[in-house]
């Protein structure tokens, strides 16, 4: 293990990924330990050394929570999170270093009493397994500061089934700090997992949120205070264990006193990072700005964010990782061909939302070996439940398409179909009983609707980011006087006739595709520089290919392809007249 100072003196930037969506991997060995790492190779790092936040790869929180309809961020945090709050700063007690500097102060905006700092990767850079590694100091933090370096799942599930890890935080209330013996705020630093889990689910936990650091020994008392000095923060994540540790003058201290078990798919899948100082709330022991007593205005630095391979492990991300779907997207389908499709319990999950009115059904499918069969057992009582995608879908490519599906239902029970996206936004159509409605013939037997999309999202839905892929429940004002059976299945988004993905026509800016032949492609640039292009056949691996240039014109073919193959692409090149490079938006091209 390297001592954290002659780890700062080999501070450097080895890596700086550009391309969007590129992807960092290593493949796993046979045997796999975080109590007896193997540390490969660096995949990713932010080293902080520019004159400012890279927008690029972080994103500056501007409000107090309100804005995403979660005023005090859930915790009832007395903060308001200004860009103008972090910088890249010389720190002042370790000469020569640079840092992100987040500061917390007094400072009266949207009726919040201070002022502090938040960013995230969200949707820019995205951590899968291996040894992250935080270089941070926090300032002296008193009652009220809560400075933290932590994970969120990617998913767009809710909190907390999307996963939390917090590989760092302090400013801990007293009572927490209590079985540990430390002396002050200062010498008390910890780490946390919070997953959904059904044990959890109690009277008073209607989240049914479980903390790994709930009753169990998740700390580290360091010696001395760590204000205004640099330790050094690890994570191990593998597959089926996690390991929290501090790396204080040369020594490293386990947090927990074993490793934690991955119990929970959301700890199996990308996060990605935050950083941040809050002021008050709940997990302080200041409920109001006048029980802040810390020293304002604080700073807490971060040197820097590395991600290494760990025991041959770990993914880096880069870029938003949700691609636009094209053609036909299965939500529930064996046999129908589809471009894409979800599975249950692998990229999607099916949910019955009231287990007091409804349960499983015995009704065989329609096609395939599948089927989504409920029994309704409760007269008068609402019913309802849906599909839900384990990760945002992008479907803007079917806004003039049509959601199709099979369902088996009496003729004489209203219903709603309705989708959702991952703001929260819904919308909902509705099947009055004894009625034909979007082709839906209601005579009790199999049968298929259609419904327009443009219809079925409404004037909210945001197509680019769904989430609630298809959704039944009954009608409010029409509930069913007696017991039932139905069944759904073949729920397919068709774009149309179209493919699903309008061919971008020849473009007269620097980036265009050409079709030469049935079997091949043609990416080129016009930008007079080097330039990469980044592609996808039909979901499969990225290749990432340096183009040929000819004067000012790059070019690249792709071959062995054919027709119906569905070609996600986008490019990286650079811009002579700006100095920098630039990554295109994902486009898709359909074969012909």
């Amino acid at each position: 293990m390297h001592n954290d100072n002659q780890q700062h003196q080999r501070k450097w930037k080895p890596f700086q990924a550009i391309a969007a969506g590129l992807l960092l991997a290593c493949g796993a060995q046979a045997s796999a330990s975080v109590t007896n790492p193997a540390i490969g190779q660096l995949l990713w790092s932010e080293e902080f050394n520019g004159n400012s936040v890279d927008s690029a790869t972080w994103t500056a929180q501007d409000g107090n929570g309100c804005q995403i309809n979660l005023c005090g961020y859930g915790n009832a945090e007395l903060q308001y999170y200004s860009p103008n709050n972090a910088s890249i700063s010389t720190v002042p007690f370790e000469s020569g270093t640079r840092a992100l500097a987040i500061r917390a102060q007094r400072q009266t905006v949207g009726g919040n009493s201070f002022t502090s700092a938040r960013l995230d990767t969200k949707g820019k850079v995205q951590v899968q397994y291996g040894m992250i590694e935080i270089r941070m100091s926090t300032p002296p933090l008193g009652t009220g500061l809560w400075p933290a370096a932590w994970m969120l799942g990617v998913s767009p599930q809710t909190w907390p089934r999307n996963g939390e890890i917090d590989i760092m935080e302090m400013g801990h209330k007293a009572s927490s700090r209590a079985a540990s013996g430390a002396p002050s705020p200062d010498r008390f630093t910890a780490s946390n997992v919070i997953t959904w889990q059904q044990a959890a689910c109690v009277p008073g936990n209607e989240s049914c949120a479980a903390s790994t650091a709930w009753q169990t020994k998740n700390w580290v008392v360091p010696p001395t205070s760590l204000a205004n000095r640099f330790v050094l923060y690890r994570m191990y994540w593998l597959d089926n264990e996690m390991r929290f540790t501090v790396v204080d003058n040369g020594v490293e201290r386990n947090m927990y006193d074993a490793p934690l078990p991955v119990n929970s798919t959301a700890l199996q899948a990308p996060f990605y990072l935050l950083l941040n100082m809050a002021v008050g709330g709940n997990f302080t022991d200041a409920a109001s700005p006048a029980q802040v007593t810390s020293s304002l205005p604080a700073t807490m630095y971060v040197d820097y964010v590395r991600v290494y391979q760990l025991d041959g492990k770990g993914s880096v991300k880069l870029g938003n990782q949700t691609l636009p779907e094209v053609g036909k997207f299965g939500v529930f389908t064996d046999n129908t061909a589809v471009n894409s499709k979800l599975v249950a319990g692998t990229s999607s999950d099916i949910f019955l939302w009231n287990g007091a009115s409804s349960g499983a059904g015995n009704t065989a499918p329609y096609e395939g070996s599948n089927v989504i069969a409920w029994n309704y057992t409760a007269p008068g009582q609402w019913f309802g439940g849906g599909v839900q995608a384990r990760q945002a879908r992008d479907l803007s490519n079917f806004r003039n398409g049509t959601v199709k599906f099979r369902i088996k239902i009496p003729a004489n029970v209203s219903f709603n179909i309705g989708v959702g996206d991952t703001y929260t936004n819904q919308n909902w159509v509705n099947f009055p009983a004894n009625t034909t409605a979007y082709g839906l013939v209601r005579n009790g037997d199999w049968a298929q609707g259609s419904i327009p999309v443009s219809t079925l999202i409404g004037p909210s839905v945001a197509l680019q980011s769904m989430l609630d892929v298809f959704m039944i429940s009954s009608d409010a004002n029409r509930l069913s006087a007696s017991a039932f059976q139905f069944a759904i299945d073949d729920i397919v988004w068709d774009a149309g006739s179209s493919g699903g993905s309008t061919n971008p026509p020849p473009s007269s800016g620097p980036t265009s595709v050409s079709q030469l032949s049935a079997t091949t492609l043609q990416f080129t640039t016009t930008t007079g520089s080097w330039a990469d292009v980044h592609y996808t056949v039909n979901n499969g691996p990225q290749q990432n290919i340096r183009m040929r240039l000819d004067g000012s014109t790059n070019t690249y073919v792709a071959g062995g392809l054919k027709i119906g193959d569905v070609v996600r692409y986008s490019f990286t090149y650079w811009d002579t007249a700006r100095n920098f490079a630039v990554d295109s938006a994902q486009q898709s091209y359909i074969m012909k």
